[in-house]
């Protein structure tokens, strides 16, 4: 069943420049405090969508041209939801739940981590402190960051996708790729991600397949209030 419904998705969001990557909601349940779980069943089928470099081109141009007059908050986000909800009408026959990344619960905190999802299934390796031996930070916070074994840094984690009526008890977990493997790679990695995450070297922390346009680093460079004017919208 899962291997059928991930088929589909992959057909419906691949050529839009969008990953979807399986997992069971008890794999990410147990890495996290009782706070922050998804509240199904342990082998619930799940889904990590994640937006690909390309994702500007052959989805958000094309969303932003043909719905202008109807967008009314940021553009990606309002693309990225127009997509995923219509992904339902895909499985006509199942409840399909999507979170997005920026949600937030009455509690102000995010629906999802969305980092820890995408390693709980195997899309992207969430580097953080405890992966480096000898900590040179002492009492600095430090936070971790995802790394994609073909896009580095250049991707995003965009939502979930959850299947309630499937469940999946013998969905094998595959490792996320160790792409950051050496503890100097990884030190400079978390240094360039919380101290000068402005100027995007840690997204070439490793050999990158493809990474963002010259237009869509600028883009996502501008405020997002001066974002209408880079797409011709008025805001």
């Amino acid at each position: 069943m899962e291997r059928r419904v991930a088929e589909r998705l992959r057909g419906t969001l691949g050529p839009l420049g969008l990953e979807a990557h399986a997992f069971k909601v008890g794999w990410y349940n147990a890495v996290l405090q009782p706070a922050f779980h998804l509240p199904y069943p342990d082998d619930t089928l799940a889904f990590v969508i994640l937006s690909t470099p390309s994702m500007f081109d052959k989805a958000l141009k094309p969303f932003v041209n043909k719905e202008r007059l109807k967008i009314i908050r940021d553009p990606v986000d309002q693309c990225v939801s127009h997509h995923l909800s219509r992904v339902k009408e895909k499985f006509p026959d199942q409840r399909v739940d999507v979170m997005f990344d920026y949600e937030m619960l009455p509690s102000r905190k995010p629906k999802f981590l969305a980092q820890t999802a995408a390693h709980v299934a195997g899309a992207a390796y969430y580097y953080q402190r405890k992966d480096v031996k000898l900590d040179p930070w002492g009492k600095k916070k430090i936070f971790g960051v995802c790394i994609h074994p073909k896009y580095g840094g250049w991707f995003a984690i965009r939502g979930l996708l959850l299947f309630p009526d499937i469940e999946v008890p013998f969905l094998e977990q595959p490792a996320p790729v160790d792409c950051v493997s050496t503890e100097e790679k990884r030190i400079e990695l978390l240094e360039l991600f919380n101290f000068h995450w402005q100027d995007g070297r840690y997204r070439d922390i490793i050999e990158v397949k493809e990474r963002y346009s010259e237009e869509q680093k600028a883009y996502f460079a501008t405020p997002p209030a001066e974002r209408f004017r880079l797409l011709g919208l008025s805001q």
